[in-house]
């Protein structure tokens, strides 16, 4: 019986060696099924405004840095809208310095960088946000930095966080109510366990959903994980071991997969 434990753990680890190979084969970020149509950009405009909305600090480095990554390889300027800050353990002010940090190594300057404290929408996983609300201040931000292009989370959220699930709804509320239509909206498509810490070797899953949907759905690849890593350890406060050991099994930090909301 030995042999078959000792050849399983070598086919595991061959598998991921050529996942990962497969990941770091291109200098830059690309997606997967290519597709020069994928957020093209906007008549005479040579990028896009994107707006990243999130839950609390460090949810951009630790689920969404290959979508960071790909739009910003692509020339779009990328926002950040962060919903609060991320005070359910009293670190709240450390944390938005953080979130700051982790967005200077991502290359996002402090100026499209904006953390909200609103009395409604405080860190937990028993505080019920405000759909409308989330609607309203998401507009607000989108007016002021001429947004054409929201990314999110989606119904499930991730990590299956009531904060991340409401503001999926938020952002879905929004686009219900913007009668001009002329924002358009992606989600990060949520994975199961099994998908979810298997890091590297999530590619050829995602790729093959993402080529074969009835819906609009890419996959990006994060070809620099180091990036991830150094993003998410400006996260100091939040840099304990287990979620040390997450981001480097989580399939987030290599690819994500955007759907069209």
């Amino acid at each position: 019986m030995a042999w078959i434990w000792m050849l399983s753990v070598a086919g595991a680890v061959l598998l991921w060696a050529v996942s990962l190979g497969r990941i770091l084969s291109s200098p830059t970020p690309y997606s997967l099924p290519p597709n020069p149509r994928f957020l093209p950009p906007l008549g005479d405009r040579r990028s896009r405004n994107v707006l990243l909305v999130l839950a609390h600090p460090d949810d951009e480095s630790m689920f969404f840095t290959p979508t960071i990554l790909f739009l910003k390889s692509k020339g779009h300027i990328i926002h950040v809208l962060c919903m609060s800050l991320g005070n359910a353990d009293g670190l709240g002010d450390t944390r938005q310095e953080e979130l700051y940090n982790a967005c200077a190594a991502l290359k996002i300057p402090a100026e499209q960088v904006a953390v909200l404290d609103h009395q409604k929408l405080q860190d937990g996983f028993h505080e019920k946000w405000d759909h409308g609300l989330l609607a309203e201040l998401t507009m607000e931000q989108i007016q002021l930095w001429d947004i054409d292009t929201i990314v999110t989370f989606d119904i499930y959220g991730v990590s299956g966080h009531p904060n991340h699930r409401d503001v999926h709804h938020g952002i879905c509320k929004l686009l219900h109510e913007n009668q001009r239509g002329n924002i358009e909206a992606w989600e990060l498509v949520s994975l199961n366990m099994f998908r979810k810490y298997s890091g590297a070797v999530d590619i050829w899953l995602s790729s093959l959903i993402s080529s074969s949907s009835k819906q609009l759905m890419y996959c990006l690849v994060n070809c620099n994980p180091s990036r991830t890593f150094e993003a998410m350890a400006a996260h100091r406060s939040q840099w304990v071991w287990f979620r040390r050991l997450f981001v480097r099994l989580s399939s987030y930090t290599y690819v994500n997969m955007l759907r069209k909301i």
